[in-house]
């Protein structure tokens, strides 16, 4: 048994209409592939010219034109679509000098019915200055707390999905704690700067694919965006013996591949290590 998945890379702008347009038409080439699970890149709505953008452009939880649009295109191409994330009010108000207002970088899980099946709040906030590029999420973004992973069915198949956001990755507790009952997916939307990435991207995905027997799905920004800053891309999928089944540097584009149910299987009782583990949070 099979099932078909694809990441999608993008190079999203300041301009919402746009990104979601772009994003339509690549949800529309990913689904005509025969893809049944769809994975968004983090911020696939808005990569902004300031933090605070993110601040304008948040949404209600369940309600707005972002979530709508998935919800939508879910419907439409009758497919289980990652939702990338986008900024959703986390509430307390506008904020003040001391305590600024912040959002929740959210990733929303969409069934073939345009219906919510899960969500998740980005855990880990990002944090970066080398002397040339500074990041710092927690300036406008607030810290989500729950792990979240889903029993979800998926052309006709169970599937156990876990959900992960960019940075999460460098934290392989959030992972373990995912696997309780074991996933057969991760998920890992992503904007990793290109310095980072260039660094640690693909070694991470392809360890947390190896340490958890389970196929990685990691759909990324990939390019040099209007704001300035520039993402590594690779969008990919690995197996759970960590080969990289399929990649994409750069630019916009459907990265696809297909998680086999029996690989996962195979590759758990070759080498049994879930069931070998002692150390348990």
């Amino acid at each position: 048994m099979s099932l078909r998945l694809a990441a999608l890379q993008m190079v999203s702008t300041p301009d919402v209409a746009r990104n979601l347009q772009a994003a339509g038409s690549l949800i529309a080439e990913a689904a005509r592939g025969g893809a049944a699970l769809v994975a968004l890149p983090e911020y696939f709505c808005l990569l902004g010219t300031r933090d605070t953008d993110k601040l304008a452009a948040a949404e209600a939880p369940g309600r707005g034109p972002i979530q709508q649009f998935l919800a939508d295109a879910a419907r439409e191409h009758r497919i289980t679509l990652i939702g990338g994330t986008l900024p959703v009010a986390a509430g307390g108000g506008a904020g003040t000098a001391d305590a600024p207002a912040r959002v929740l970088n959210r990733l929303i899980v969409y069934t073939p019915e345009g219906h919510e099946a899960t969500h998740y709040d980005k855990v880990h906030l990002f944090a970066f200055d080398n002397g040339r590029e500074s990041y710092d999420e927690g300036r406008t973004l607030a810290a989500g707390a729950v792990p979240a992973a889903v029993d979800l069915r998926v052309a006709g198949q169970p599937l156990r999905l876990g959900l992960s956001i960019c940075y999460d990755l460098r934290f392989p507790e959030l992972y373990r704690a995912l696997m309780q009952p074991p996933c057969d997916l991760l998920v890992v939307p992503a904007a990793f700067t290109h310095t980072t990435g260039r660094a640690h991207w693909e070694v991470l995905l392809r360890a947390r694919a190896i340490e958890n027997q389970c196929y990685v799905l990691a759909a990324a920004q990939g390019g040099t965006h209007e704001n300035g800053r520039r993402t590594f891309g690779h969008s990919m999928v690995i197996d759970p013996w960590g080969e990289v089944l399929a990649c994409r540097e750069a630019g916009e584009g459907v990265v696809a591949a297909a998680l086999d149910f029996e690989r996962i299987a195979q590759v758990r009782q070759q080498l049994p290590a879930l069931a070998h583990r002692r150390i348990r949070a």
